[in-house]
């Protein structure tokens, strides 16, 4: 009987196709940018899940998040099997790129397709990335300039707060470490000075400093070097942008380096670029990715200024200057732009290098400039903050017109 039962019963077996979730595939011939590509989208994507404090607290200056990675098989085309990523005050940088009208998932969008790597442009050794849409640079950073950067912070986002994100500042937006291959390397982010469309014709790293402040015959061999003060002077370049916007831009330029004397900072620059509009090769083409490749299903292992406001223009008299600009500058992104009065040129205008404090390496470099050139010399770079401030104010104020 017993036999007949089993000869009688079938088995019906239901195969069941599994399927993976989408991931994010992190595509780079540098496991370094595939790292940092895979770090963003993570410490983006979990602070997510953080509720938004009402108000910042002071371990939130010192906090961090850490996530250490092993054995990984994911993406193992792209990813090494082991690394680490460290992001550095989350929630305060969360609130600044909120404060700079920065949306996260925009800000993810633009730095999870692998960035460029660009011209080193300063004596620093700090490497340059720019994002794929050229919204973002990705800096590399010492450690020394972290700890600089953490003093900062506590003063910088209180200011940006104040300022209604009213200013010519760097727009730091995340900070992080990555560790490839036992290698670590701290880097900030930050918003491009330049536009992702316009061409750049002409820069200028600009301190109001004229001992040793010539673009070197190395610079100069680059397609578009980066000029200094004394070569601004012998080109006789005026910043034509009338006397209006260089009333607005320069309240917001005097706030900023006011800002900076009180935190002892100095030996920051003004940079300038210049875009022609009369120029044929005026535009620049933005590299694309197709959104198809970046995912796997699974089983493979006006001035610097935040919107709505500009030191330069309002938004609307931005609009109205010249419909010459209509489809050339665009105010959610080109926010350091100014439009020349002739509407020839298009400035764009920012403070960089804002990390160098006034201690005892600067005060060593002043002593031994002063030694090399004489006391008298004026245009010496290296100088107290206080002094250093009056004599870069002055010489930008003598360049715009």
């Amino acid at each position: 009987m017993s036999s007949i039962m089993e000869g009688s019963i079938k088995t019906k077996t239901k195969r069941f196709k599994v399927k993976h979730p989408k991931r994010k595939l992190f595509r780079s011939n540098d496991p370094f940018l595939s790292v940092f590509m895979w770090g963003v989208n993570h410490t983006v994507k979990e602070l997510q899940h953080v509720h938004v404090p009402v108000m910042l607290m002071p371990d939130d200056f010192r906090s961090f998040s850490k996530v250490r990675v092993d054995n990984q098989s994911f993406n193992k085309e792209n990813l090494p099997s082991h690394f680490k990523v460290k992001e550095y005050c989350p929630l305060v940088f969360r609130n600044l790129r909120e404060r700079f009208g920065i949306d996260d998932n925009d800000f993810l969008n633009s730095l999870t397709k692998s960035p460029k790597p660009m011209d080193s442009p300063g004596r620093s050794g700090a490497k340059f990335y720019q994002s794929l849409d050229r919204m973002y640079l990705i800096k590399t950073l010492t450690g020394e300039e972290v700890e600089e950067m953490h003093i900062l912070l506590k003063q910088y986002h209180p200011f940006i707060v104040e300022r209604h994100g009213k200013t010519l500042l760097p727009q730091y937006l995340a900070m992080y470490r990555l560790t490839v291959e036992n290698q670590e390397t701290y880097m900030v982010v930050m918003r491009n000075v330049f536009s992702g469309v316009l061409k750049i014709h002409k820069k200028y790293d600009l301190k109001g400093s004229t001992v040793d402040r010539e673009a070197s015959e190395k610079e100069r061999c680059k397609d578009c070097p980066t000029f200094k003060d004394n070569d601004f002077l012998k080109d006789g370049v005026k910043i034509h942008i009338g006397p209006e916007a260089k009333s607005v831009f320069m309240e917001t330029l005097e706030a900023d380096v006011d800002f900076l004397t009180k935190n002892e900072i100095m030996d920051y620059s003004l940079l300038l670029g210049i875009h022609d509009t009369n120029r044929e090769d005026d535009t620049e083409i933005v590299e694309e990715e197709e959104d198809e490749e970046d995912y796997d299903s699974g089983g493979s292992g006006g001035a610097a200024l935040t919107p709505p406001h500009s030191p330069g223009l309002s938004r609307e008299g931005l609009e109205q200057k010249s419909s010459m600009y209509e489809g050339r500058i665009d105010p959610e992104t080109d926010i350091y732009a100014i439009p020349s009065q002739s509407g020839e040129d298009i400035y764009f205008l920012s403070l960089i290098d804002v990390l160098t404090h006034y201690g005892v390496k600067k005060m060593t470099a002043k002593a031994a400039k002063t030694v090399k050139y004489g006391s008298s010399v004026e245009g010496i770079s290296t100088v107290e903050p206080d002094q250093y401030a009056k004599r870069f104010i002055s010489f930008i104020q003598e360049a715009i017109e």
